[in-house]
């Protein structure tokens, strides 16, 4: 019973838990929780599958606009791949354009459904529409699957030869886009034939896309320049074209002919004739193309007459160039001043248009700057030194920096010129402006190092200005300048000594100019400065844990104690000359380089093998090294030559040092180079 009695109330327990449930779940009129888990809506999926089986065309094509929708903010809805397939065979060419750009973004992640589109992609190849025709082929070759890519031949075999244009050209361009896929079944089945016969067609768009496919091609085929040829015929039915086809259509034309190498220098004014039109072009792509050809045919052309008349051509369309954007600005400057580099007479007279606005952008005004120098000459120095003693004054203080530093650069290039460009560096030193000073002190080095013995009566000026310096490159200058003219200057040691102060305090660069200006100063007044130099070389060889410092110090003392005329003969040598750097680029990159106009290989300034194949060959410059990065194996290697030279063992103490004795000159150890050496820069940016 008292069993019998337990089961009941449990049971009653739980039927009165359930109603207290249902009264909490009824919400004022009744009802359960259950309502929540109970919906018509099958989720968007099925709304879009519903909707896209949808016999209404209108429906349909919204369907599929809403499929392209969510997959172009990223959803996946390649589970609708047979649904969207199945609305291809549509006579409405919205919807098919639709299906199409569905089926290239999914086919890839799905080829065994995209196989399903081949009969349609056949069926569309043979429409009656060419619009049809062409979208079909088009598509064809965005999907990039290879076991569709054996399907599609036939077709595209038909379109290449297809009667409308419009069909034809689009094919030439399948043709590139499948080779990338299957470049040898391409090969086997004569479509190279097929597109290069596309360059005799009769319509101007067939002929640039098949320039284009072939040009593509040639690029990253095996066989190379084999794939795409241009013999007298082709070139000039291209010709033909050039004038009747699209901007674009021009630019594939006007770089294949850069490549073509004419027999003389007829062939070259021929081809040239017929591509001046283009100089008038209103896209600036059109016109940086046909001047890479232009100045490329230049170098066949032998009359003189000739090639004034052609520079007198080209000068206005580059100059119009730079009344564009700022940033096709700066495309056109990078590309001015290759072609500056390679034909300076084109620009000769035009140099105003280069003179930076006020409200250009610091980079075109970089650029301008760069090109304002390589046109500098005696004829126009009065014009450019007043305008860069202008840019002197502006706020931009990098801008101010190059501008000085342009000065300098003037005066190495132009040496009728060097005393108007220390006039006006002087001036610059006048208004006490600091960052103006140190770079003035900076080019003045430079000067005397390319023009010694001259202006030599400014160096007052110059040290009236020392305590202005705080910046390590001016320093190192101005304490160059005190060494190598210590015997015209009165106070050079007490100068030196200013700077020996802070000894410890100072980089690299700034120690080992004062280490080698002072022993320069004892080799030319050794009886009042002995103490000078014993403390340089003890605080550079004892108290620093720069190993160069430290070494050069001990080269120093073992020269000053050993042998005193090897040490003049070392250390006062004659230095190496310093050279104008206007024209960097070496002659046979900057010929690659221009023809490469117009492309990111001329914004850069380096070829495209530099930074397309991934390879970190420098760009070799006249007079210059490339970075040291380039060597890094080579330093390497001297590395490991000096250790298994035997450098251990500890560093006996310097022996005492006698006073020295006149001697002879011979830079044997560049001591200067730190400082001095910017030689192919003279100060260069």
């Amino acid at each position: 019973k008292r069993r019998a009695s337990g089961v009941q109330c449990t049971m009653d327990f739980v039927e009165k838990s359930i109603q207290k449930v249902n009264q909490l779940g009824a919400g004022g009129g009744g009802g359960t929780d259950s309502k929540y888990f109970q919906t018509t809506k099958k989720g968007e999926i099925h709304e879009l599958r519903e909707e896209l089986a949808n016999p209404k065309m209108e429906k349909k094509k919204e369907a599929v606009k809403k499929v392209i929708a969510a997959m172009t903010v990223g959803k996946d809805v390649s589970m609708l791949f047979t649904d969207v397939v199945n609305c291809i065979q549509t006579v409405n060419i919205e919807l098919k354009k639709l299906v199409y750009l569905y089926l290239i973004n999914y086919a890839k992640s799905q080829p065994d459904l995209a196989i399903l589109a081949v009969n349609t992609f056949v069926k569309d190849t043979q429409d009656v529409n060419p619009l049809i025709r062409a979208l079909a082929v088009r598509t064809m070759g965005c999907i990039r699957v290879d076991k569709i890519v054996e399907y599609l031949c036939e077709p595209l075999r038909k379109c290449l030869k297809d009667e409308d244009p419009y069909v034809r050209k689009t094919s030439a361009v399948c043709v590139a886009k499948l080779y990338d896929i299957n470049g040898e079944l391409v090969e086997d089945q004569g479509f190279l034939d097929m597109v290069y016969d596309l360059l005799g067609d009769s319509n101007p768009m067939v002929v640039s896309n098949a320039v284009a496919a072939l040009a593509e091609i040639s690029e990253t085929s095996e066989l190379g320049q084999k794939v795409f040829q241009i013999n007298t015929s082709t070139l000039q039915k291209m010709l033909a074209a050039l004038n009747e086809c699209t901007e674009w259509g021009q630019v594939f034309i006007l770089d294949s002919l850069a490549l073509y190498c004419p027999s003389d220098g007829r062939e070259a004014e021929s081809i040239i004739e017929r591509v001046t039109p283009r100089l008038q072009h209103a896209n600036s792509a059109v016109v940086l193309s046909a001047v890479k050809v232009m100045i490329k045919y230049m170098d066949l052309i032998t009359s003189q007459d000739t090639l004034k008349a052609l520079y007198k051509k080209m000068a206005p369309p580059l100059v119009t160039l730079l009344s564009s954007e700022p940033e096709i600005q700066y495309v056109a400057l990078r590309n001015i001043n290759l072609i500056v580099q390679k034909r300076p007479t084109i620009l000769a007279h035009e140099i105003k248009v280069f003179f930076s606005k006020y409200n250009d952008p610091i980079y075109v005004k970089m650029e301008k700057l760069e090109i304002m120098i390589k046109l500098a000459s005696e004829r126009n120095v009065d014009q450019v030194l007043m305008e860069l003693k202008e840019y002197a004054t502006e706020v931009d203080v990098e801008f101010v920096r190059r501008s000085v530093r342009a000065i300098g650069r003037c005066a190495i290039k132009l040496e009728r010129a060097a005393e108007r460009c220390i006039n006006v560096l002087l001036e610059l030193i006048q208004t006490k402006v600091n960052y103006v000073v140190q770079e003035a002190v900076i080019v003045i080095k430079d000067i005397f190092r390319k023009f010694p013995n001259r202006y030599e009566s400014i160096i007052g000026t110059l040290c009236e200005n020392l305590d202005t310096l705080d910046e390590p490159e001016a320093k190192g200058s101005m304490i160059w300048i005190i060494g190598e003219y210590a015997e015209r200057i009165d106070n050079a040691d007490e100068l030196l000594e200013s700077f020996l102060e802070s000894f410890d305090d100072e980089t690299a660069s700034v120690q080992l100019q004062m280490l080698t200006a002072t022993v320069k100063l004892f080799l030319k007044r050794p009886a009042e400065t002995q103490k000078m130099v014993q403390d340089v070389l003890t605080l550079a060889t004892q108290d620093s844990d720069n190993p160069d410092l430290r070494d050069r110090g001990y080269i120093y003392w073992r020269l000053l104690s050993t042998d005193p005329e090897a040490a003049k003969q070392v250390v006062l040598a004659e230095k190496p000359n310093i050279n104008d750097d206007s024209f960097t680029l070496d002659p046979s990159v900057l010929d690659e380089l221009i023809t490469h106009l117009s492309t990111l290989a001329s914004i850069y300034h380096k070829p495209p093998s530099t930074f397309i194949t991934g390879r970190t060959r420098m760009v070799p410059t006249l007079g210059g090294g490339a970075h040291d990065d380039e060597y890094e194996e080579s330093d390497a290697n001297i590395t490991s030559d000096m250790m298994d030279g035997g450098m251990g063992g500890a560093q006996a103490a310097p022996p005492a040092m006698p006073a020295p004795s006149a001697g002879g000159l011979a830079d044997l150890l560049g001591l200067d180079d730190e400082i001095a050496a910017p030689a192919a820069g003279g100060g260069g940016v």
